[in-house]
């Protein structure tokens, strides 16, 4: 038998149940704004985004999904949705023949781009108006530090 779970304190459980139903409503908010005011899921969105954070808007499929932390079926299936509707193609990778990237279209940058303003407006009217400056600084630096870690177990 393995040692004793050690549960929560009522201090460390507050705080965890507090960060996650931050995470869950703001998110939820988020993806309702992005649905109902822009036409776009928080899928898509998400997507995009990470297509258009790298030069030539193109991620390798593998690097995609492990960037959002989908599983591979999920990220295949997604992807094709999203083909279906002309926001990316995917091209074969030359030195790979297993692999492909994915590429947002221009018909994908044009939906990102009509949709980011308002979602902007969204995460500073729900979020970010309500925390000081040396908040959100400690909020980084605790965010960039436990996915840091999670990146280390992950490898």
């Amino acid at each position: 038998m393995g040692e004793p779970v050690p549960w929560l304190t009522p201090e460390e459980q507050r705080a965890w149940r507090s960060f996650v139903r931050l995470q869950e409503r703001l998110g939820g908010r988020l993806a309702h704004l992005l649905q109902t005011e822009s036409h776009v899921s928080s899928a898509d969105f998400s997507v995009l985004v990470q297509l258009t954070d790298v030069p030539e808007g193109r991620r390798r499929f593998l690097d995609l999904a492990q960037s959002l932390e989908w599983e591979k079926s999920r990220m295949s299936h997604h992807l094709s949705r999203m083909v279906k509707r002309g926001l990316v193609v995917r091209e074969e990778c030359p030195e790979d023949g297993r692999g492909a990237f994915i590429v947002i279209t221009d018909a994908g940058r044009a939906l990102l781009a009509a949709a980011a303003p308002r979602h902007v407006e969204a995460v500073r009217a729900l979020f970010l108006d309500h925390v000081t400056p040396a908040e959100l600084r400690t909020l980084a630096q605790l965010s960039d530090r436990v996915v840091e870690k999670l990146n280390e177990d992950q490898s």
